[in-house]
Formats: C-alpha cells, sequence, structure tokens
C-alpha cells in the first residue's frame, strides 16, 4: 500500500475511535466512501486485509492502526 492511502487508513481509525471508543471497528470498505473510484488503490487494501494479514471482514480500529503504522515503508 502507498503512504497516502496508509495515511487515509490511519486517519479514518483516528476519526471513528475519537467519535466511538477504542472497541469500534472497520472494514476496509471504510476507507473508500462506498464507491468504486479508485479500483487499483481498493484492490490493494482489500489484498492486504485478506491474504497478507488474512483479517475478518469487520476489526477494531486500534488494531488495523496499528498493523498500518508497521508497514515499512508504507509498502
Amino acid at each position: 500500500m502507498d503512504k497516502t492511502i496508509c495515511e487515509r487508513i490511519i486517519a479514518i481509525c483516528d476519526a471513528k475511535i475519537d467519535k466511538k471508543g477504542d472497541g469500534v471497528g472497520v472494514s476496509f470498505y471504510a476507507f473508500f466512501e462506498n464507491k468504486n473510484n479508485n479500483p487499483e488503490a481498493l484492490f490493494k487494501v482489500a489484498k492486504w486485509w485478506i491474504k497478507k494479514e488474512k483479517l475478518d471482514h469487520f476489526e477494531k480500529a486500534v488494531k488495523i492502526k496499528k498493523l498500518v503504522k508497521e508497514l515499512d515503508p508504507y509498502n
């Protein structure tokens, strides 16, 4: 994943955590405004989420934020 999408994921996770607390869940669709206007980025995030990390459909935002911050260098 590129740096731009990583920063977007972190910002969205932060906003959801601020609004609903540490227990809030997200899916990878949360980062794409329910539109398929950037299929390449959607595919990269889905591939990372499903194939690389083997995550469930919904995961805690704090967990996703931590995993994204560990990407080096936001590959």
